[in-house]
């Protein structure tokens, strides 16, 4: 086979594998539209469900704006360097000139993403990028159910997902992100950069959103909120296991001329470690979250995403035997973080807090006591306990908590951030659309016009029976 050949072929193998990484993906939005659905009451299905067909939008096209560009030009800021643009000059030092191309294929005027105006792969990056950003706003999208405003929805959406988890990749999961080159930060499935900063930038919304209506008694006491489709709930977390298999897969670089594949931190990693410590982070977290609950259906399944989760930021180095163990733990202290934040008072939907939250900062964080010491490239300082700890509470609160806490505040302020209290009692079915999910069945309007018919049907009934007589 010519050189010539062998490089097109290598190219076509890389761009299919993102592109199809990428597709596969999509399952995760599927999944989690099929899960908050179930999660809500029947009035309020179908306005959760268009929320998450929202945030396809509101990533996608900002993710396109400035997003991609966002991941290239913050690696270095603040500590090594400036936020890079085009008033940047590429001949200012070796790492910079190193860092520029990347910046500037992701402007959105860049040929790099036009149609065959360049490369093949430029574009299916920002495709996998663009799924993970959507990702990391969708798991905000659960915890807000049944009272938050769509439009303060999107902006949060936005916030989350085009911007803040972004500067967190720039800074710990990019082979120039100074997390990663002066403290040794090693987050491969993205434990505390994804999970980490989403769990807890929703945390910061809650305590402004407030509960749902009737979540909680006089005295405090939460009150159960059942989903009305818990098998629903049920498929739409088996999708997301789905979609998370391509996600972590879409983490391996992939590059023509490569034997084997590496991370973005230049370690080694196959598939084949992917598919087996995946599959067995997820069986341990489905047996820990049944036996820490006592056999909960929802936590059960939650589980699942929960090992994976807590694995995720060492499964490029972790044996087989280590990810059960760092899975089972995450997992088992799940169900117990859940229940901890809902009797303080915080009414989170589907969880996140617990199972993206506290198992993102848990997974982040245990990767450097069980991985301390790996050894990760020249000039990059070994994997270690406290760039580790640093790295991920960065992450969670300067990238999470306090973008969340503070954008949801002036939302508040500027009364964007909630819905009335007739519209939350009514249901956003009919308060959004106009329209309910299911018409057929028993929603409240259905059982309140029943109830009219056969008061009116009772009525004429008694007064044909005075007539008669």
């Amino acid at each position: 086979m010519s050189p010539e050949a062998q490089e097109f072929l290598g190219t076509f193998v890389s761009e299919s594998f993102y592109y199809w990484a990428a597709v596969f993906m999509l399952l995760i939005h599927a999944g989690f539209l099929a899960y908050e659905g179930g999660a809500s009451r029947t009035k309020n299905v179908l306005a959760t469900m268009v929320k998450n067909l929202l945030t396809l939008a509101s990533v996608g096209l900002t993710f396109f704006l400035f997003g991609w560009w966002v991941y290239n030009a913050f690696p270095l800021f603040p500590v090594t360097g400036g936020i890079l643009g085009p008033w940047t000059n590429p001949e200012a030092n070796e790492t910079v000139a190193a860092v520029m191309p990347y910046v500037e294929a992701s402007y959105p005027w860049s040929p790099a993403l036009g149609p065959n105006t360049a490369d093949h792969l430029t574009g299916v990056f920002w495709f996998a990028f663009a799924l993970f950003a959507m990702t990391t706003a969708s798991i905000l999208s659960g915890a807000l159910i049944e009272r938050v405003k769509i439009g303060a929805y999107l902006i949060l959406s936005i916030v989350l997902g085009s911007f803040t988890w972004l500067v967190g990749a720039a800074w710990g999961w990019n082979a120039f992100g100074w997390l990663f080159t002066a403290l040794g930060y090693h987050d491969f499935g993205c434990s505390g950069i994804v999970h980490g900063i989403s769990g807890f930038f929703t945390l910061g919304v809650l305590l402004n959103l407030g509960p749902r209506i009737g979540k909680y008694d006089e005295n405090g006491k939460p009150r159960p909120i059942l989903p009305h489709n818990l098998p629903l709930t049920m498929v739409g977390l088996m999708l997301i296991f789905v979609g998370f298999y391509a996600f972590l897969a879409a983490c391996l670089i992939v590059l023509p001329g490569y034997e084997a594949g590496t991370t973005i931190y230049g370690t080694p990693m196959t598939l084949a470690s992917i598919g087996v410590t995946t599959t067995l982070s997820l069986a341990a977290g489905l047996v820990a979250a049944y036996i820490s609950s006592k056999a909960d259906p929802f936590f059960t399944i939650s589980g699942a995403l929960a090992g994976i989760i807590s694995a995720a930021g060492g499964m490029d180095i972790y044996h087989p035997a280590l990810a059960i163990v760092i899975a089972f733990v995450g997992a088992y202290l799940m169900p117990k973080v859940i229940v901890f934040v809902e009797r303080l008072g915080i009414d989170d939907a589907v969880g996140a807090v617990g199972v993206h939250g506290f198992c993102g900062l848990f997974g982040s964080v245990i990767v450097g006591i069980a991985a301390a010491g790996f050894p990760q490239g020249d000039a990059v300082p070994p994997i270690n306990f406290f760039g580790q700890l640093l790295g991920a509470v960065l992450c969670v609160v300067l990238l999470g908590f306090i973008p969340g806490y503070g954008t949801s505040w002036v939302l508040k302020k500027l009364h964007l951030l909630r819905v009335s209290r007739q519209e939350e009692i009514e249901g956003l079915d009919i308060a959004d659309l106009g329209v309910e999910g299911y018409p057929e069945y028993a929603t409240m309007s259905f059982v309140t016009q029943n109830a009219a018919n056969r008061m009116a049907a009772t009525s004429v009934r008694g007064s044909s029976e005075l007539a008669a007589e």
